[in-house]
Parts: C-alpha cells; structure tokens; sequence
C-alpha cells in the first residue's frame, strides 16, 4: 500500500527519466490522470494511455526528450499527506521563473497555477515541475 500516490507517481517518472526509458507504468487514479493531462499539454511528456488489460488500470506515460536530453528537469512534491500546503491566489508561486509550473488542486480542478492565479482560484499545491 502507498502512502503517497503522487509522490509515488512523480518518483516513478523522476526514476524513469534518469533511466532514459521511453515510458514508465504507473497505476490509475483520477488525480494521477489530470496530472499526466498537465503534464502532456505544458509539454513536459510526448503522451499517455490508460491500459485497462491488467488488474488494475495502469497509465502509461510517455516521456519526451530533446536531442537525448530528458524535458522533465526535476519534479517536486509540496502538499504531502502528513502536512497539507494551500494557497492562496496571491501565493501562488512562479517555478524556476516562468520555464516550470506549479500544479494545484483547485475547487474547478487540477490546473497550474497560471491558470489559478487567472480564475482567482486558491487550493492545495501538489508538485512543482519544471
């Protein structure tokens, strides 16, 4: 059982990008695949699919490279389980000065926080990607 899965999430790709793999699996859940649908329209990740063949459903990413160089620089979880960030709208911080994105839970969803900052939406900061 994982404490943490999108912490487990993020590690797996984190993992597979210091391995150059071309995708790594990684169990299914609705918050994992709004983050993998970020993560594929920011340009971070070539694509992903849900293959619903195993036990459980299973996301399969695909991770992007640039000439054998990997998009996803790091990525960093905040909110954890055991201590809960929120933010505000005015708090909502610029990752790595605009090249990295933040990813928030909002009340209208998972979104950056670009998008947020613009809805003057507030919610839990999940991860840092840049």
């Amino acid at each position: 059982m994982v404490t943490d899965p999108i912490a487990d999430m993020l590690t797996r790709i984190r993992n597979a990008v210091l391995a150059r793999h071309e995708f790594t699996l990684v169990p299914s859940s609705r918050m994992k695949l709004s983050i993998a649908k970020i993560l594929k329209e920011e340009g971070f990740i070539r694509d992903y699919e849900v293959l619903k063949g195993q036990p459980q459903r299973v996301i399969k990413v695909y991770l992007k490279y640039v000439e054998k160089e990997p998009v996803i620089a790091g990525l960093k979880r905040i909110s954890k389980p055991g201590l809960r960030i929120y933010v505000q709208r005015k708090e909502i911080p610029r990752v790595y000065g605009g090249t990295g994105i933040a990813i928030i839970s909002t009340p209208k969803g998972v979104m950056i926080g670009q998008q947020a900052w613009r809805q003057g939406l507030g919610g839990e900061m999940l991860c840092y990607v840049w």
